[in-house]
């Protein structure tokens, strides 16, 4: 299994002293929140299997939440469970979310055409929508947008 990780996650992802948008795809896709302080608390092995456990069908879903719940048991974390949406916003491959147009706009930039927006996969939709929350995510969505073909 090839592993995705993006350009603009290039500072930190090497150490994975950061967490990579592919485990945090995975983490809400099983319905869970996982801190900086928690992942910071893993092993380098842990961190490993967090990145390349599959996420992708629900028995898959299920071992990874299994697996992170165990691991954050392991490092004395609370776990934290959060609602997962049946349809999150950035699934829609016809629309583009209201926070992924408006913080474009907010950039001064066009917001991403429809057209380009649906030719994203699922994951590169989510950091997008992710990258509009959180006050450290703010300088890394302009990148996103110039990796993904969305501006120039």
């Amino acid at each position: 299994m090839e592993v995705q990780f993006f350009e603009f996650e290039a500072e930190f992802v090497r150490s994975l002293r950061c967490v990579p948008m592919i485990v945090r795809f995975k983490v809400d896709t099983c319905g869970l929140k996982l801190s900086l302080r928690a992942w910071n608390l893993f092993d380098d092995s842990v961190r490993g299997r967090l990145v390349v456990l599959p996420a992708t069908t629900p028995t898959d879903t299920a071992r990874y939440r299994d697996f992170v719940v165990a691991a954050l048991e392991a490092v004395d974390q609370p776990v934290v469970n959060v609602d997962v949406e049946p349809l999150p916003a950035w699934m829609n491959r016809s629309a583009v979310p209201g926070p992924v147009a408006r913080k474009a706009r907010s950039l001064a930039l066009d917001e991403p055409e429809p057209a380009l927006w649906s030719r994203l996969n699922p994951l590169q939709r989510f950091a997008l929508t992710k990258l509009t929350r959180g006050s450290n995510e703010h300088s890394r969505f302009l990148p996103a947008l110039r990796e993904f073909g969305l501006t120039v």
